[in-house]
């Protein structure tokens, strides 16, 4: 089965896989697929619109169930149709289940309206999506037939036509392939997507390509003109015609064992990926400082910073930025001379303690720690890696509000080349660094204009008064940076 530039194939030990059908570019959209279901998660219910996962301020609410959150009357009727089913089943059973059953219920009533059937755009039924049920632990088994019951009373029409096998069924697929789906900042996971073809993506430590999550357009005041919100698959290096197509499951930045752990647990299959087998970047993820330091002292604080690590995380849970910021600076000192800038968990300190200053806007130190965690990032990142890109974003602006122009314009012209490919011209986030980019550019270019004034100025001076002028103060200008 083929679709555009994609064709389903036997990837052996993998199962189904993708493939290329033609030679893909850079940056280029392989495939882009509408969201089959998809919900906001519990915690966020009234702070992110059910319509197009966007973060907002005002949401309307849905005046008879009273629990779904839009941005406005036009979106709200553009996301009747995915709604209503779920509106009539919490006004009936009086209750709100959680985001899994939820989506579980959502998948079950769009599986109805299309009879089980793929619709056009789609290389696989949603039914044909593996659940591992058979590999699951027993006490994840149990919490799956907890689920049925809780979505049994949730809908109680599901159980004239499905069984609870089938329904354990639906339940386990969304487990293995739900997408989380981010905010429009790019910066938080804000709901739960099923993606039918885009499930068969396996994965690669060292991807071909990455998805990401176009929230559609909702501005246009007839619903018939928006654009719904969807799944991008794109490449972030040419694809030759043939090859598989993949994209990571993990976050890269974890020891080849850790990123097999995590996929065997949450995706029941062992990695065998090059960098999993060769133990790429291992090396540098524990490496010790330049000044060889004896391996018991680094093993001593490996083991303070883990601890000091779950310390800042309670204590960033409790929102205590005060604490937040002695501890990270306690262990950074802890690891100076010890660990190397690419060491994980000085790298994991580095983040939480620039985004700590920042948000207390000390931002010439934020500044200085955002620049080592890139340079560690660097090296270890993808070159084309949204999360290499949005840390040079963050690091970009820190600089910017510190008055190093210069540097946060480089940062911020780097970012923006990475997002291009990841996100492409269109997305929230890559307008936002488009104008950011504009106005330091601007910045940078009236600075270098008033720097060679005051030189002329100063040369007209001494040609005026001699060799030695007396000093003359020039008090520096002011600006107003956006937060």
């Amino acid at each position: 089965m083929t679709g555009g530039n994609l064709e389903v194939f036997d990837a052996g030990v993998k199962g189904r896989g993708l493939k290329a059908t033609k030679e893909l570019h850079t940056g280029e959209v392989i495939f882009s697929e509408p969201s089959y279901a998809a919900v906001v998660f519990d915690s966020l219910v009234s702070q992110v619109c059910h319509g197009c996962f966007r973060h907002q301020t005002n949401l309307h609410r849905c005046a008879q169930c009273r629990f779904a959150h839009y941005c406005n009357r036009t979106c709200q009727t553009a996301c009747w149709e995915e709604h209503k089913q779920e509106c009539a089943a919490i006004r009936s059973s009086g209750f709100v289940p959680n985001e899994k059953i939820r989506l579980a219920a959502r998948v079950l009533w769009r599986r109805r309206k299309d009879q089980g059937l793929a619709s056009d755009n789609q290389l696989v039924a949603v039914d044909l999506l593996e659940h591992h049920l058979d590999l699951l632990p027993e006490g994840e088994l149990k919490k799956v037939h907890e689920d049925v019951v809780s979505l049994l009373k949730f809908w109680s029409g599901t159980t004239q036509q499905n069984s609870t096998e089938f329904l354990s069924h639906i339940l386990g697929l969304i487990r293995n392939n739900s997408f989380p789906l981010k905010d429009q900042r790019g910066l938080q996971d804000v709901g739960l997507g099923i993606f039918p073809s885009l499930g068969l993506v396996n994965h690669d430590c060292w991807p071909s390509c990455t998805v990401t999550f176009n929230h559609g357009n909702q501005s246009a005041v007839s619903s018939a003109l928006h654009s719904r919100k969807r799944m991008e698959l794109r490449a972030l290096r040419t694809i030759p015609e043939g090859e598989e197509v993949t994209i990571s499951y993990v976050d890269f930045l974890n020891l080849s064992a850790d990123r097999q752990k995590q996929l065997k647990e949450h995706f029941y299959f062992d990695c065998s990926c090059e960098h999993c087998s060769r133990s790429v970047s291992d090396d540098l993820m524990s490496a010790a400082a330049e000044t060889k330091p004896p391996a018991e002292k680094v093993k001593e604080v490996t083991a303070f910073s883990k601890e000091s690590l779950e310390k800042i995380e309670k204590a960033r849970d409790a929102g205590d930025h005060s604490e937040v910021l002695k501890l990270c600076q306690e262990c950074l000192e802890k690891q100076e001379g010890v660990v190397a800038n690419t060491h994980l968990s000085r790298l994991r300190v580095l983040s939480v303690a620039s985004q700590v200053l920042s948000h207390l806007k000390k931002f010439s130190e934020a500044a200085e720690l955002a620049q080592k965690m890139v340079e560690g990032y660097m090296k270890l990142y993808h070159p084309n890696n949204a999360q290499l890109g949005m840390a040079l974003m963050r690091a970009g602006v820190t600089y910017w509000h510190a008055g190093q122009i210069e540097e946060g314009h480089k940062m911020i012209c780097e970012a923006y080349r990475i997002l291009m490919i990841t996100h492409g011209p269109n997305h929230s986030i890559t307008k936002d660094l488009e104008s950011m980019r504009t106005q330091t550019e601007m910045e940078l270019k009236m600075f270098k204009e008033n720097d060679l004034n005051m030189k002329a100025a100063e040369k007209k001076l001494q040609m005026t008064t001699g060799p030695n002028p007396p000093k003359t103060f020039v008090p520096p200008s002011h600006r107003v940076l956006p937060e």
